[in-house]
């Protein structure tokens, strides 16, 4: 199958020598990464300092104890829900995540979400983690030579910029250098963990610690707590842009799998309790803050050298994602680009924003919120369609055919059911939770916005999918599908 898609329905593409660099499925040579290496690389995506801010935000709402309980539940179930959704598939057929979205939302709905979800989300997070970077080299500057450089002055923005730069520069060598600078990176990052947990604990006692107060909780705890879950779930569904393109590198869905729970799941975790841990003890919610006053300043030094590093590393894997997302859907153009070009244009955005700072970096919330408002009926839309649709058969040669041609063309390129379940999920969390202002409904302190937004989205799609798409014939439900199609030998 996998040779009939490459000489016949691509075959006006020009296909760079790299195979991983292109939108066609990978075939089992093809694949980078087994569990180990696959392992790292979420490991060091997932311990950036943004793990270690959505800890410090989880502080302003709960003390340690219901920080702990928060952190694992959210991330717990939007981790295993990104990891059914897209990881399995395109871990299964070796095909790029948004390619496969095509089978949704038709093969222009599925260019239209991947510009969204992918370069928007891309170079606001990336601009997040270069200004956290920023920050971290400024702080390392005043220690070792006493000195006060401000941290919302030029200096954060031209270091925020360096970093873009040197991230372009290690992705236009492909995802290749993603692994080895995370096999560097993870093992680092996590040997600082154990020791700012270490250092905490000789500071003060478990008893201590959780009697110490949140920042800034709401009036009704209960509030707070249902808050620090969605913290947590949005955080959780903020991998998503990125997890079904690193996905299709491993070399069987088991290996997909796997490590998201040792990388995503827990590493963030891990993350983001020492992040809590340490805002509350220092009352501190800046993550580059905190490591020297608590660790010294030799310990601390390095533990920022290291966490720059990790930034970079998140840098990357957010960049290969999008990238590979913008070859594959961005028409013809951007097929025949070369990839550093590609880099370019998915990581200028990035560099244009780490000039505006504050602007960007104080929006670490409304992200996150905004973030889930479109991925969670996402996610509930894509494992209703994989796993209960086409029970996980999905019509690999129809995803590369011309829209005219294609069982999954729907009208014109163009799946509005797909659409109007989208827009249910993201209409549902807006009632739940005010996405700006983080005012939260009654209904709210049951349930949550992201876990009801999916729940959604996923009903109604498959309400009119049932009842309007495969009665037309369309979506290419009704084709005999391979179990194994060739491409990989994996449970399915």
């Amino acid at each position: 199958m996998v040779d009939y898609i490459r000489t016949e329905t691509i075959s006006a593409v020009r296909v760079p020598e790299d195979a991983t660099l292109n939108e066609l499925p990978l075939l089992p040579k093809e694949r980078l990464w087994g569990f180990w290496d696959y392992s790292v690389v979420n490991i060091g995506l997932a311990i950036a300092t943004w793990a270690f801010l959505q800890g410090a935000t989880v502080a302003y709402y709960v003390g340690a104890v219901q920080a702990i309980a928060s952190i694992v539940i959210g991330y717990g179930i939007s981790v295993l829900l990104v990891a059914l959704s897209p990881v399995l598939a395109s871990a299964k057929y070796g095909v790029e995540q948004f390619v496969m979205l095509r089978s949704i939302f038709g093969h222009a709905g599925a260019r239209l979400v991947m510009i969204i979800t992918s370069t928007i989300f891309a170079a606001a997070w990336s601009a997040i983690l270069a200004i956290m970077l920023g920050h971290g080299v400024v702080n390392i500057i005043n220690t070792l030579f006493g000195v006060s450089v401000s941290k919302t002055g030029a200096a954060v923005s031209v270091l925020g910029l360096i970093a873009i730069i040197a991230s372009w520069a290690i992705l236009a060598r492909g995802p290749v250098s993603v692994e080895r600078v995370s096999q560097i990176v993870a093992p680092a990052l996590v040997i600082i963990l154990v020791v700012i947990v270490v250092i905490i604990f000789t500071r003060v006692s478990w008893e201590e610690l959780t009697a110490i107060p949140p920042l800034d909780p709401e009036e009704n705890p209960h509030v707070s707590f249902m808050v620090a879950i969605e913290l947590g779930i949005a955080g959780g569904f903020a991998w998503w842009p990125n997890m079904g393109n690193l996905a299709r590198l491993t070399r069987s869905a088991r290996i997909a799998f796997w490590p998201n729970w040792i990388g995503i799941f827990g590493a963030s975790v891990f993350a983001a309790i020492v992040g809590t841990f340490a805002a509350l003890l220092l009352k501190i919610t800046e993550p580059t803050d905190w490591l020297v006053p608590l660790t010294g300043a030799v310990f601390g030094t390095i533990a920022l050298i290291a966490i720059a590093f990790a930034n970079v590393t998140a840098i990357l894997s957010q960049g290969y994602g999008s990238m590979l997302a913008l070859r594959s859907g961005g028409g013809n153009l951007f097929r025949r680009m070369a990839w550093p070009l590609m880099g370019v244009i998915i990581l200028g955005p990035a560099g244009i924003l780490v000039f505006f700072p504050e602007a960007v970096y104080e929006n670490y919330g409304r992200f996150l919120s905004w973030g889930a408002i479109l991925v969670a009926p996402l996610v509930g839309i894509g494992i209703v369609d994989y796993f209960i649709l086409r029970r996980t058969r999905v019509p690999v040669r129809e995803l590369y055919k011309p829209v005219a041609t294609s069982a999954v063309g729907y009208w014109r390129g163009w799946n509005p059911c797909a659409f109007a379940a989208l827009a249910a999920g993201a209409i549902t969390y807006t009632l739940l939770l005010h996405p700006i202002s983080y005012e939260p409904s009654p209904w709210f302190l049951y349930t949550t916005a992201s876990i009801p937004s999916c729940l959604v989205g996923g009903l109604v799609y498959w309400v009119l999918t049932t009842s309007v798409t495969q009665p037309l014939g369309l979506g290419g439900y009704a084709l005999e599908t391979p179990v194994s199609t060739g491409i990989i030998n994996a449970p399915r």
